[in-house]
């Protein structure tokens, strides 16, 4: 039986998954639909939807991996709390705008791929922030440096397909 304490966190993790697909404007495949819902009979968790993961000791959300499921939409700064997330992966989809100021609280990302999809404005400086970060792709976006510096200083990040 799950203590109370895991319940809280997985609520934390639940709530901040149903702010994100409330930002989802289109899916075209009713993944989140037809997976992502609190109302199923079954006494399934977030643990159990597609694309989400979670580790074993804590049951927190580990990963996420969304990529080429067709999804528009923008992140839901809900996301940031997602503490324990250490690999994203929302490539080739549409997802647009700019990344949320609230992401910068996922310090242990290790794997951050949003390639692929159409987001816009600066590439966050809080990247540097994550000291686990290890790859990180943005290609084929609209990203752009920062005005105050032409470098994202990270911990040993491989930066990959990022263009000036």
């Amino acid at each position: 039986m799950a203590s109370s304490h895991t319940m809280t966190n997985l609520t934390t993790d639940e709530s901040a998954f149903l702010a994100f697909k409330a930002h989802i404007t289109s899916d075209p495949y009713n993944i989140l639909a037809t997976n992502w819902s609190t109302t199923t009979t079954t006494s399934t968790t977030i643990c159990d939807w597609i694309g989400v993961s979670c580790g074993v000791r804590h049951r927190r959300v580990t990963a996420l991996n969304l990529s080429n499921m067709g999804l528009r939409g923008t992140l839901a700064p809900h996301l940031g709390n997602l503490s324990f997330l250490a690999s994203l992966d929302i490539s080739f989809n549409n997802f647009h705008g700019f990344l949320p100021q609230k992401l910068a609280h996922l310090g242990r990302l290790k794997e951050v791929d949003l390639s692929f999809n159409e987001f816009t404005g600066e590439i966050p400086s809080w990247f540097g922030t994550f000291t686990d970060l290890q790859h990180m792709h943005l290609y084929n976006n609209s990203f752009q440096f920062p005005n105050t510096h032409r470098r994202v200083t990270t911990y040993g990040a491989e930066f990959i397909g990022v263009r000036l």
